[in-house]
């Protein structure tokens, strides 16, 4: 699936320009507006890559990219409309990865964008445990628990779950999932997709998160109160 990023811009006519090019490279691109909108769809969407604007009003970008720091280690790409070092200098002392100097080439961004992913990727250990609420997800030893309690899962069940787990808060279509999990062979097929959910939230019903319905798409993962 594509790799989503988070570009947190208040000016419309940067994110609509920074949204076309990085989309044409094949991102998924997911905007706000402001610091304390950018904090939020950080959450749901859990971007592999925020690109973000220093100079907001209200919650400016060195206030994200410290909330952002002190639980993650999302690569972070900051945009400055000044041009002395200080921005620069704040920024990579707060943890950012980059930084550009508006106005900025789109094309340079997109550079900049897959530079800084490829670096954090070269840099990372696969995450073969993925932890949502109460639930985690080995992956490596295919082994799902709700809490302590291993849970007993077939092939497509495990597998269907990993997309879920990787994908928290994101709405995935049932083409998608169909794609992802059973192959192109079963193009068409959604009512295999719909079984599945069905099995695999019965054997979810003691975690806390839950597998909602979105009518007309797909489904997504949430995470659900105890």
């Amino acid at each position: 699936m594509a790799q989503k990023i988070l570009l947190v811009d208040d000016e419309q006519n940067i994110r609509d320009l920074a949204s076309l090019y990085l989309q044409k490279e094949g991102f998924a691109v997911e905007s706000a507006s402001n610091g304390v909108e950018a904090i939020e769809r950080f959450k749901d969407v859990q971007p592999a890559m925020v690109v973000l604007d220093v100079m907001m009003p209200g919650m400016d970008g060195f206030e994200v990219c410290r909330e952002l720091r002190r639980e993650h280690d999302v690569p972070i790409l900051m945009l400055t409309a000044r041009n002395d070092d200080i921005d620069k200098i704040v920024g990579l002392e707060l943890g950012a990865d980059d930084y550009m100097t508006k106005p900025f080439n789109p094309r340079e961004l997109v550079a900049r964008v897959k530079a800084i992913l490829r670096r954090a990727e070269g840099g990372r250990r696969p995450q073969n445990v993925i932890t949502v609420a109460n639930l985690s997800v080995d992956k490596a030893r295919r082994e799902a628990r709700v809490g302590e309690e291993l849970l007993t899962l077939r092939t497509k069940e495990f597998d269907l779950l990993i997309a879920f787990v990787e994908n928290p808060g994101i709405a995935l279509t049932r083409d998608q999932l169909l794609e992802g999990v059973w192959g192109y062979d079963y193009a068409g097929e959604t009512r295999t997709v719909d079984v599945h959910v069905q099995h695999l939230r019965a054997k979810l019903q003691d975690a806390h998160v839950a597998i909602e319905t979105l009518r007309g798409v797909g489904y997504k993962l949430v995470e659900a109160r105890p």
